[in-house]
């Protein structure tokens, strides 16, 4: 054989057992270790912590036994049952989430439910007197201010904090005080219309 040969054969044993320890470090990279040792077991999450929050919801107190993490928005619809409020991009962005606290519009979805404690919190589901509408609901529905209806719930409850804070709100402010509630259907021309005539009813 001769010396180019012979160098061909070198090169080519030396990647064979190159390749070989390769593969071998990584099957015992990926198994956990050692060959045939099992994998760590993951140790379990600890429990969250909780505390009883006592909350006055559209005039009624309900005492909870609640995550301290929880959200008001996952509070009110997993735990108290109105689920108006709605999770649309739960990050504080569309507005779907608005609630009034003590009267002011407020992200249910960036808020935590344990700290509101001894404050009066109002969903759109307390809105309406029986079987009466509330002059915001009932301007919605003469000026067709919804479409899917998915974001109407957190336009009205904006639209009745808003007029509680100017309650003679100029025409062409209203488009900029309801920027922070969002409609994928742009039904913003009649939901400016509802809030122009509801003006003077809050």
């Amino acid at each position: 054989m001769g010396n180019s040969e012979q160098a061909r054969s070198s090169r080519r044993s030396f990647l064979t057992r190159s390749l070989s320890a390769g593969a071998g470090l990584a099957g015992s990279t990926v198994l956990g270790g050692a060959a045939g040792a099992p994998p760590a077991a993951a140790e379990p999450a600890p429990p969250p912590e909780t505390r009883k929050v006592t909350l006055s919801v559209n005039g009624t107190r309900t005492t909870l036994d609640l995550d301290v993490r929880a959200s008001l928005l996952d509070t009110l619809r997993d735990r108290v049952g109105l689920t108006g409020a709605k999770k649309g991009c739960n990050q504080g962005a569309c507005g779907a989430c608005t609630i009034l606290v003590d009267g002011r519009r407020t992200l249910s979805c960036l808020t935590i439910a344990a700290r509101y404690e001894q404050r009066e919190i109002t969903t759109v589901e307390g809105l309406a007197g029986g079987d009466a509408l509330h002059p915001v609901q009932r301007a919605f529905v003469e000026h067709d201010g919804f479409q899917c209806g998915f974001c109407t719930p957190g336009q009205v409850m904006s639209a009745v904090g808003l007029l509680a804070e100017r309650p003679d709100v100029p025409d062409a402010e209203i488009p900029e005080l309801m920027s922070g509630n969002l409609c994928r259907c742009a039904a913003y021309q009649n939901i400016t219309a509802a809030i122009r005539d509801a003006r003077g009813t809050v």
